[in-house]
């Protein structure tokens, strides 16, 4: 039987990327799937492709929350799991560079909305015992340069994650973290097309050599990340709760100052 068979899932940033991933994989799962995001063209067409709703609107805005919600429970009868994929490379820069509104673009695209629709959810996912996926990255664990806005977003991710585990897990919710690495999205690759016109290089060039350090030498896909997710979000994780799982093809395990060495 799938592991989401009668079960209903909400997925936020599903119109591209590792949240369209994840929502096509529940419903090849068995999932009834609510798909959750601002670009509603796209949006539809993913819908279209699961079999699921399209809801467009900002996962960082209370209505449109709760609309999405709403949709989840009164189409399919309650709400089961959240799998929260909405963010965007925005507010990037140092911290002394950052205008007010940078900073507060940055926690908008890559902390309220998985704060806003996480709060929308929880008694539907309370009444149904549910699990909750937050996606934050690894930029919680390490960063790079310029971008301290959205580091201290996904930072902040790890904290609810941990604080939703303690609070309603004993009521029954699991909630968990994928923290993802270097993954071919449509979000990271303007910036991968930008390192490429800096170097002169094609843009797989450009991959090739951003991810020459990781031990596994590539990036990751959507759907690699979106079977973790799903792993989080069924009975097979079911003793697994405020967790932050990596998806880095090895980067937190290698020693950045030992790539120049190039030993492999």
């Amino acid at each position: 039987m799938p592991r989401f068979d009668g079960r209903t899932a909400l997925v936020t940033g599903a119109a591209s990327g590792m949240g369209a991933a994840t929502a096509r994989a529940l419903a090849a799962e068995g999932a009834s799937v609510v798909l959750f995001d601002l670009q509603a063209e796209l949006l539809r067409r993913v819908a279209a492709e699961t079999g699921g709703i399209a809801v467009a609107g900002d996962a960082g805005h209370a209505p449109d929350a709760e609309r999405a919600v709403r949709a989840a429970v009164d189409s399919f009868g309650g709400l089961d799991a959240l799998i929260t994929c909405a963010g965007a490379d925005v507010g990037g820069g140092a911290l002394g560079d950052l205008t007010p509104e940078d900073w507060a673009a940055a926690l908008h695209a890559n902390m309220e909305t998985c704060v806003v629709t996480t709060k929308a959810a929880l008694p539907s996912l309370v009444e149904r015992r549910g699990a909750i996926v937050i996606i934050s990255s690894l930029g919680a664990f390490t960063t790079g340069p310029s971008i301290a806005g959205y580091v201290t977003a996904k930072s902040g991710l790890l904290g609810l994650t941990h604080s939703l585990a303690v609070d309603y897990g004993p009521l029954g919710v699991r909630v968990n973290a994928v923290c993802p690495g270097w993954i071919d999205t449509p979000m990271v690759a303007p910036a991968m097309r930008d390192f490429a016109e800096h170097l002169g290089i094609s843009p797989e060039e450009a991959y090739a050599r951003a991810t020459r350090p990781l031990p596994l030498r590539r990036a990751g896909t959507p759907e690699e990340v979106a079977s973790v997710c799903l792993f989080l979000a069924s009975d097979d994780s079911a003793f697994m709760t405020g967790s932050a799982i990596p998806v880095d093809g090895g980067t937190l395990a290698a020693n950045v100052g030992t790539a120049a060495y190039d030993l492999a």
